[in-house]
């Protein structure tokens, strides 16, 4: 299970190795003996990342995306950062993933080619694009042989590239170290130092794919917890052995940049290039079978973006970051929407950059650091809180403090050597993002201050309610399902508005209520159990009003994330029980007509209500009066 779980989720990791060796080593500018050096500090950044997220599953056995575990243990102000950083990253994530990709393919195709670059880049994410918006999901089928030929095609360059200089590497070593001293003697011990560190922080794509792990928990069987830290291993060392190898590799076989190629393909044509098998030219083929394998798992690495931005989006709508209609990732519509908006701001940096993949990985690094940082941060200060319980905490602790100085690190560096490069433009985007983030929050907080009013004048339940009979509808008569969220203003005025509305029709009322699972509540069994008694004590509170009331009542519930999904389950619940059901749901309906209002609500009430119609059951929306300041946007 580990190993088609590392297929699964590794794609994203391993195909970094496609360009983030390259963009180091490139970075070098005439030191390359300092390859080796930065071949060693690869592996072990790869493994003191993989360690620590790791960790960050055994906390999160649900899923440790970056979002997720900010927001959990820093607060929701570092958690809508993380999570915005997220966002733009997975944009990222479709750009260098599809622009890498075309590179590679470029590198074996005549340089004629080159002058296409950018329509290809175009093109193949629109191929992506439709895609996803038929639906098509990564199929281990599809994606196996191309993950098993990567691997393999790769494993052989790295060997046997390194194994042809066996005898010669004591030699090599020698010649690095004399080398090194001499630059040293020549500029200064802190000219080679930070000249290495560069080398190193341009190099951080190479790390990006290494959380997927994290946030892929929910697709893993149990034990998931085991199962994800045997999938880490896995990649870790996938990764640490490739990335390093190929840097080893540059440096044993003075590869050098050459226009219209990757690094790795000036280094497959010197490595494998000449190999024949009698007359057949076997080498040239194997060149290009390495890199139509680097194009393709690059191409499903962009799928990362298109799945997983969506979700993070998901998960910040349930927190009221983002419109709440993000939150129904069971909606098409609405998963269409995230993928269209992925792939649009995917093409707008496509075409900014002119697919340039050394200025994508910059503003990749950036915002992939930031979320490593924030995540490592959240654990230390985890670790901080549970010193007292947990003896061998100042192990983790001090492991999370190595991650989170590694980061930080790579993040100033990349910061302030690429800032004016173009560094600033995803400074730009994330900030921006993230006060968009809060322009919305402040209008649902708004929203909020206006229900709690509503709440107070009609939230009271009578006295006699105490006292109403436990009496459950009848299977036959005609029952009100009424879909409501906690008590409050909200659902007893659904509740009045029903009975003004069809006086003495309904006998029995069944009130139907989703225990949303959001990210800043939810991440253990704990959480679940109060989220399930907090539903359940709403729930006993409308049954009892409606009983006040001469309504026979009863009450049914589901947890969930997707409260579109999981209410259309409940509702064909209900009408199996209950034949004459009709439902109801309540939809604010502002005083003032603006498009923001109506972007940002009333979209679930909408998408419950075509469901159900669909369904075969009888649905009808009631208007709530919500009448805002004019200052609220």
């Amino acid at each position: 299970m580990a190993f088609l779980a590392w297929v699964g989720l590794g794609a994203d990791g391993l195909s970094s190795s496609s360009y983030g060796p390259d963009e180091a080593f490139r970075a070098l500018h005439g030191h390359e003996d300092l390859a080796l050096y930065l071949a060693l500090m690869t592996a072990a950044t790869v493994a003191i990342i993989s360690y620590c997220y790791s960790l960050v599953v055994e906390h999160f056995p649900s899923g440790g995306g970056g979002y997720v575990v900010a927001t959990k243990l820093l607060g929701p102000v570092p958690g809508v950062v993380s999570g915005s950083a997220l966002v733009v990253d997975y944009v990222l994530t479709i750009a260098i993933s599809v622009a890498s990709g075309v590179e590679a393919v470029l590198s074996f195709l005549p340089s004629s080619w080159q002058a296409a670059r950018v329509p290809l880049d175009l093109a193949m994410l629109l191929v992506l694009l439709l895609m996803n918006l038929r639906g098509v999901k990564e199929s281990i089928k599809v994606l196996l042989p191309i993950f098993l030929i990567f691997v393999a095609t790769h494993a052989v360059l790295v060997l046997y590239g390194i194994l042809a200089h066996a005898g010669g590497l004591p030699e090599v070593v020698s010649d690095v170290q004399a080398e090194t001293a001499r630059s040293v003697e020549r500029l200064g011990l802190w000219a080679v130092v930070l000249l290495l560190f560069r080398a190193y922080s341009m190099g951080a794509g190479t790390y990006t794919g290494i959380e997927a792990v994290s946030n892929g928990m929910q697709i893993l069987r149990e034990p998931r917890v085991a199962t994800a830290r045997r999938t880490m291993l896995y990649m870790a060392l996938s990764l640490a052995f490739t990335a390093g190898g190929i840097l080893v590799c540059y440096l044993l076989w003075h590869a050098a940049p050459e226009s219209g190629k990757t690094m790795n393909a000036v280094l497959l044509e010197r490595v494998m290039g000449s190999w024949r098998v009698g007359d057949w030219q076997v080498g040239a083929w194997l060149v290009i079978l390495t890199l139509v394998s680097e194009g393709a798992l690059l191409f499903v690495a962009a799928q990362t973006g298109f799945i997983d931005g969506p979700r993070v989006l998901s998960n910040m709508a349930l927190d009221s970051w983002v419109p709440h209609r993000f939150a129904n990732l069971s909606e098409r519509l609405v998963t269409q929407n995230g993928v269209i908006l992925m792939a649009a701001a995917a093409a707008v940096l496509m075409l900014y950059t002119r697919g340039s993949v050394s200025f994508l990985v910059v503003l990749y690094s950036i915002n992939v650091f930031l979320t490593f940082s924030l995540t490592q941060l959240g654990m230390l200060r985890l670790w901080i809180q549970h010193r007292r319980a947990n003896p061998r905490w100042w192990r983790y602790f001090s492991a999370h403090a190595v991650g989170f100085l590694l980061c930080v690190t790579v993040l100033v560096v990349v910061t302030l050597e690429k800032f004016k490069e173009g560094g600033w433009l995803t400074f730009a985007i994330t900030s921006s993002f993230i006060g968009a983030c809060f322009l919305v929050q402040r209008h649902y907080s708004a929203v909020r201050r206006e229900i709690a009013k509503l709440d107070q004048v009609l939230m009271e339940i009578p006295p006699e309610a105490e006292q109403a009979p436990e009496r459950k509808p009848e299977p036959d008569e005609p029952v009100a399902a009424l879909l409501v969220s906690g008590y409050g203003g909200l659902g007893i005025h659904t509740l009045l508005a029903l009975q003004q509305l069809f006086p003495g029709y309904f006998k029995g009322i069944v009130f139907l209520s989703v225990g949303r699972v959001d990210s800043g509540a939810f991440k253990g069994k704990n959480e679940v159990d109060a989220l399930v008694d907090s539903t359940l004590g709403n729930l006993d509170r409308y049954v009892g009003l409606a009983r006040s009331l001469g309504f026979r009542a009863d009450s049914m519930y589901r947890i969930g994330t997707d409260v579109v999904h999981d209410s259309e389950v409940l509702c064909q619940e209900v009408k199996a029980r209950y034949p004459r059901a009709v439902f109801f749901l309540g939809k604010l309906v502002f005083a003032q007509d603006r498009f923001s209002y109506r972007f940002l609500h009333n979209d679930t009430a909408n998408s419950i209500q075509r469901r159900l119609q669909f369904g075969g059951l009888q649905t009808i929306i009631l208007p709530i009066r919500i009448r805002l300041s004019g200052g609220t946007a």
